[in-house]
């Protein structure tokens, strides 16, 4: 034991999670352009661009007061719940192929979560500043445990824990968010043979929240690992 962590047993794990990660990481990156690549050049049959798609799903749910931007940049796509806003990149915003339709519904998912009061956008939104606020002094603090005091080294582990917790976090969030963005899709907006490729869409873009939520355990198993050498 030492200040409250465990770190017996994790020398080899947090290396081998590193890799997995890693080359899931690739993997993830590599999906999510070529998935999203090949179905922008795939048009929607309604031919509604992205953000008729991102409009239409908010009116049907009430959210009138919601507005949807274009926003410069490649698969910049958020909705800020501070501002109330959709912003959609340009291919996205002004695009009617399936990948454009598909981000957008995700999107507005997140609109979507934040009327109805997910509890994990809730808790992602609030601990979003004090994460960023937090990560600034990560690697100061470690560097300083090493120098100065193991106090700092834990203060720095600590606080990279929250950026665990914050990914981990983020995990259903997006995964329900594209469940719901597949919804509204299914309801009238897009033909069912083409929900497939909505759902490989999604899915890909999926997979580098997990790329990066293994990748962060990692780095704190690293963490761990380097600070009971320390102690030893």
């Amino acid at each position: 034991m030492y200040g409250g962590f465990y770190y017996g047993g994790i020398d080899s794990s947090w290396f081998l999670l590193l890799m997995f990660a890693l080359i899931l990481s690739l993997y993830a990156q590599f999906k999510v352009s070529s998935a999203f690549n090949k179905y922008l050049r795939v048009p929607s049959s309604s031919n509604y661009t992205g953000s008729e798609i991102a409009r239409i799903i908010l009116d049907r749910n009430g959210l009138h007061d919601v507005r949807v931007e274009p926003i410069a940049g490649n698969l910049t796509d958020h909705y800020d719940p501070r501002h109330r806003v959709v912003r959609l990149s340009r291919n996205v915003y002004n695009g009617n192929s399936i990948a454009s339709v598909s981000v957008a519904a995700h999107e507005v998912g997140h609109a979507l979560q934040h009327a109805e009061g997910y509890f994990p956008l809730i808790l992602r939104n609030n601990l979003a500043p004090i994460v960023s606020f937090s990560s600034r002094f990560i690697w100061i603090l470690i560097i300083l445990g090493f120098i100065i005091s193991p106090f700092y080294l834990e203060l720095g582990i600590a606080l990279y824990f929250g950026i665990v917790l914050f990914q981990v976090i983020t995990l259903p969030v997006e995964f329900n968010a594209s469940r719901k963005a597949l919804y509204q899709l299914e309801n009238g907006l897009v033909y069912q043979d083409e929900i497939r490729s909505s759902k490989e869409v999604l899915k890909a873009a999926a997979l580098t929240y997990v790329a990066a939520t293994l990748a962060s355990l990692a780095e704190l198993l690293r963490l761990l690992s380097i600070a009971g050498r320390r102690r030893d």
